[in-house]
């Protein structure tokens, strides 16, 4: 065991030196100033960096008055690109969100007016208040990263990202579920638990002031997140780490409480975000544990459990079943 200690120490040593210093002092300094903002999210926040990185989105669920909204601003407002906050309510029009095409009687001619979705972050406030009509808007921009207006298509600035946020709690009141395509577009699904004691009384000292308020700085450019975008695709996998995560999907389709289990689409996201904890750790080699720490947020929202499942079992105690059920790689871990 010690051997093996030691040889990850040195593998640390010499891979984590592969990413460059800039890169890593941004990321640090990214990461420093966000959880000094939103008061104890340091795993949520890194989720959401990850999700940038790798061109991903995220859902953010929780009760109402859990600030996800305000980590939502905070995260966009680090970013010094462009930021739209779209509020859903059921009256909203697809074309709301996409925009339109009007005839302007001054110069005869069809003028087109992007949507709100035409930008670099888009908040998707309370997404599941909107019509499935309209949720639908977005597949389009969330998988291809363009948006078609009357005909014409328009490719969306990179990098382009979807935080949506909903409370669980409405799901009978007013509001429409998102449909399985629809939530396999977002990376990683985020459910934010309440703060700790010590955490919420930081959040009275903090905010007792100013209630709501977006502290966060704005320090990374768009050059900043194409450069990490084109790091972290260098993170090394190893042949038994493609393994370790297929036989995990696989033993999702295979497990009885399980009616849809995760797809080849979640085999790649899950491999990107384990590539993506990588990097933001100063590594440039994936490891067992990267996977592990991704499989809850990126899988809950996928799965599909069966009737007698849904009465019985949560897809989280599913997925630490078949993770621990699963040989993770020690060789792997030692290259």
């Amino acid at each position: 065991m010690r051997i093996y200690f030691h040889i990850i120490s040195k593998i640390w040593y010499t891979c984590s030196i592969g990413i460059g210093g800039y890169t890593l002092s941004k990321l640090n300094q990214l990461r420093k100033t966000l959880n000094d903002a939103i008061i104890g999210r340091e795993k949520e926040i890194d989720f959401m960096i990850i999700a940038l990185i790798q061109g991903g989105h995220v859902l953010l669920e929780s009760v109402p008055g859990s600030g996800k909204t305000m980590m939502a601003k905070s995260f966009a407002h680090s970013f010094k690109g462009k930021f739209k906050r779209l509020q859903f309510t059921p009256d909203v029009l697809p074309s709301d969100v996409t925009g339109i095409s009007y005839f302007d009687p001054k110069s005869q001619e069809f003028i087109m007016r992007p949507g709100p979705v035409v930008t670099n972050i888009l908040l998707a406030d309370e997404i599941n208040r909107a019509t499935p009509r309209t949720q639908s808007s977005l597949l389009e921009s969330m998988e291809e990263k363009q948006v078609t207006i009357d005909g014409e298509t328009i490719q969306l600035p990179e990098p382009f990202m979807v935080i949506a946020t909903q409370n669980p709690v409405e799901s009978q009141q007013g509001t429409f579920s998102l449909p399985a395509a629809q939530l396999d577009r977002f990376l990683f699904r985020i459910e934010i638990n309440y703060p700790s004691f010590e955490e919420e009384r930081e959040i009275l000292r903090e905010f007792s002031q100013a209630p709501g308020a977006v502290k966060s700085l704005s320090i990374i450019e768009i050059e900043d997140v194409q450069q990490w975008r084109s790091e972290v695709r260098k993170i090394t996998v190893h042949d038994d780490i493609e393994t370790y995560i297929l036989q995990i999907i696989h033993a999702t389709r295979q497990h009885p409480h399980v009616e849809l289990g995760l797809s080849s689409r979640a085999s790649l996201a899950l491999l990107h975000a384990a590539q993506g904890h990588a990097f933001i750790k100063g590594r440039s080699y994936v490891i067992p544990d990267d996977v592990k720490l991704m499989v809850a947020p990126l899988s809950t929202h996928r799965l599909m459990l069966t009737a007698e499942g849904m009465l019985i079992r949560e897809p989280a105690d599913i997925l630490r079943e078949i993770i621990e059920s699963v040989q993770a790689p020690v060789e792997a871990m030692a290259r």
